[in-house]
């Protein structure tokens, strides 16, 4: 056998799929994600769960489940990017995807994603709908309503708001990439962080390679059972593509950096104006004259940060917090996802 026909055997002997699962304290919900992997009609993958310094002995639940292709990666607690780097680093399929401990794939998840990457040689990642639990409404309507379009999308022709859009749609629990394209942008932001550390990844991507778009639900994100996705007493903290732009700006062609750039003020202004709500009136307006562009008053939320940048925007807020205290707390989850 000559060398090119053992590289073939080789190849063909690879996993397809590494499967990532990121877990910190998640026992009540993790037989249910795995049940969920186990059940997909695409069972060629290997799954790294890794245990991000849980207490609640979780992790006991991997052994006991007797799935030889799942296995147990342990580390001290870092966050959520860090474990789905780590996850990164120890996987050996020629795709990667991310199941959050909390969630579920519906049973065509990996099908539809490996079709996907075979259609088409050059794809980087691609992203699936989702429902929404506990109601699990489809929200496939809403996403086109937003003008986001099914096939391989290029930013180098879309609008900011597009772009907006398009970061905001890609989950990671519904994401399948190559994992040399997650090495070569960074992997995941790490440093603790705890909201947006997939995002400053996708960001990075979606400015550089071809993204998939699939807008038919493959997953089913349970937010009433996530700690960062339930009504929230007060702001988020700050993105890490706000946080560290020139990162960001590094990675973008130059061509696309005005595009970039107006992005960046949308996603400021949309802080300021989540800043604002919640009093934080001062730190709104900071934030607003960092990432001021040219032409920015054509931005969405650039009127409504304006008036969150002031102590009568605050005042306002705290009304309407008050207010919102006797709505329904589906209402209250509801209010409180719209200014994530």
């Amino acid at each position: 056998m000559d060398l090119g026909s053992c590289e073939l055997v080789e190849k063909s002997k690879m996993t397809r799929v590494s499967v990532v699962v990121p877990l910190y304290n998640k026992r009540p919900y993790l037989l249910r994600a795995l049940l969920s992997l186990a059940d997909q009609t695409f069972q060629d993958f290997e799954a790294i769960v890794v245990n991000d310094g849980s207490t609640d002995d979780g992790e006991k639940l991997v052994a006991q489940f007797g799935d030889s292709r799942i296995r147990l990666v342990n580390q001290t607690n870092a966050g959520p990017g860090a474990a789905r780097n780590r996850g990164i680093a120890e996987s050996s399929g020629t795709l990667a995807a991310f199941l959050d401990a909390d969630d579920e794939w519906l049973p065509k998840y990996l099908q539809t994603a490996v079709e996907a990457f075979d259609k088409n040689p050059q794809l980087a990642c691609c992203t699936q709908g989702y429902l929404e639990a506990p109601s699990f409404r489809s929200t496939e309507p809403l996403w086109r309503k937003f003008g986001l379009t099914e096939g391989v999308q290029s930013v180098s022709t879309s609008t900011v708001l597009q772009l907006h859009y398009m970061v905001a749609y890609m989950n990671s629990q519904a994401t399948v990439a190559r994992p040399d394209v997650l090495r070569k942008w960074g992997g995941f932001f790490e440093n603790r962080c705890m909201f947006g550390e997939d995002s400053f990844l996708w960001l990075k991507i979606l400015l550089n390679e071809e993204a998939a778009f699939i807008l038919r639900p493959g997953v089913c994100i349970h937010r009433e059972s996530g700690e960062l996705s339930q009504n929230r007493k007060g702001a988020r903290g700050l993105e890490p593509f706000l946080m560290k732009p020139q990162e960001i700006e590094q990675a973008c062609p130059l061509s696309l950096l005005p595009l970039l750039r107006s992005f960046l003020a949308l996603r400021a202004f949309k802080t300021a104006c989540v800043w604002g709500y919640y009093g934080e009136w001062k730190r709104a307006a900071e934030i607003r004259r960092r990432f001021r562009v040219p032409g920015d008053w054509r931005l969405p939320y650039y009127v409504s940060s304006l008036m969150c940048s002031t102590p009568l925007g605050a005042r306002i807020g705290a009304t309407w917090r008050a207010f919102a205290a006797y709505l329904p707390r589906a209402r209250r989850s509801n209010i409180s996802d719209e200014l994530a």
